[in-house]
């Protein structure tokens, strides 16, 4: 079992700007119940499904994420590493990233 070097709201946030508002209804509401459960608000969730964040190390780790699924993340990586994001925690958010375009592919809705 690997250990996550991301905290849950990092990691949470991270698959909500993934999903955006294009996600099914379930997983929405699956995601905005988590939210809820540590503390996140609706401003936060708000911001969380547009790519944002409202401190700079999060913000990082959501424009890394939603590099990856563009393919130019090399300069986005060294901001995430300069807001404390070290090499592991980088490959974890890149890996996210990887398994979302994978499933949406396998889904149909890409």
């Amino acid at each position: 079992m690997q250990i996550s070097k991301l905290d849950q709201r990092t990691r949470l946030s991270i698959e909500m700007a993934l999903a955006g508002d294009r996600g099914a209804p379930a997983l929405i509401r699956q995601q905005d119940d988590a939210a809820a459960r540590i503390g996140m608000c609706g401003a936060e969730i708000d911001a969380a499904r547009a790519g944002r964040s409202f401190d700079v190390r999060s913000t990082r780790a959501l424009e890394l994420a939603l590099a990856v699924k563009r393919s130019d993340y090399r300069e986005v990586r060294s901001r995430a590493m300069r807001a404390g994001f070290d090499d592991e925690a980088c490959r974890e958010i890149e890996g996210i990233a990887v398994a979302h375009a994978s499933a949406v592919k396998a889904n149909g809705h890409g």
